[in-house]
């Protein structure tokens, strides 16, 4: 895909989060990789309701930004993951309600966040690692996504939000909205001792779709 394409899509996929209420205000952040080898990422303090290609922050292929607005403050958690995962292509952060509200939960699994209760949050996001609170912009969250050693491809940061990373910007956005979702069913099923899926029914999935569940 050329730059100019990429651009476009991630403003569109911004934009389409946004309106659907799935980040608000100047939450959240967005990545991508460039066919160089660098990144675009959208600037600080900026909308994904309005974003603009243009002033998208572009880095090459060693870490430089070499054009457009300043960076998100979250760029450590957006390397962690590019350096730890070497088939991410994207990396998704949001402050979406239910993850959120479910990441502030006392009876959840950290290991594990989100119970088995579709195919599709297995197939796309694996496990999912409760990370703890750290204030926006340390670069301690990065820490703490490389400690994972590219185990995890989604992580929710304790009363923030999810971090997403997939092999191109579709990936990882589907699997964003796909983790928002299940935690959104997860509350909702929350106390009333639903069917979820077996251990068999995960192990199925994990291996028709070969999903990283160690």
């Amino acid at each position: 895909m050329t730059e100019s394409k990429l651009r476009e899509q991630i403003c569109e996929m911004a934009a389409s989060m946004f309106q659907r209420g799935l980040t608000g205000g100047a939450s959240g952040n967005i990545s991508a990789r460039t066919e160089d080898g660098g990144l675009l990422v959208s600037p600080t303090g900026s909308s994904f309701g309005s974003l603009d290609p243009a002033r998208l922050s572009r880095f090459d292929a060693k870490g430089v930004l070499v054009s457009g607005d300043a960076p998100t403050k979250e760029m450590p958690l957006h390397s962690a993951f590019y350096e730890t995962r070497g088939k991410t292509g994207a990396v998704v952060h949001l402050h979406s309600c239910h993850a959120v509200a479910w990441s502030m939960m006392p009876d959840i699994d950290p290991e594990n966040l989100l119970p088995p209760l579709t195919a599709y949050a297995v197939m796309r996001l694996g496990k999912v690692r409760l990370l703890p609170f750290f204030v926006p912009g340390d670069p301690a969250m990065g820490d703490a996504v490389r400690g994972l050693a590219g185990k995890r491809s989604a992580v929710v940061l304790a009363n923030h939000g999810p971090v997403v990373a997939g092999k191109d910007l579709e990936a990882a956005v589907y699997a964003m909205e796909e983790l928002e979702e299940t935690a959104k069913l997860a509350l909702l099923l929350h106390g009333r001792q639903p069917r979820m899926l077996t251990s068999g029914q995960v192990k199925k999935v994990v291996d028709k779709f070969d999903v990283d569940w160690d």
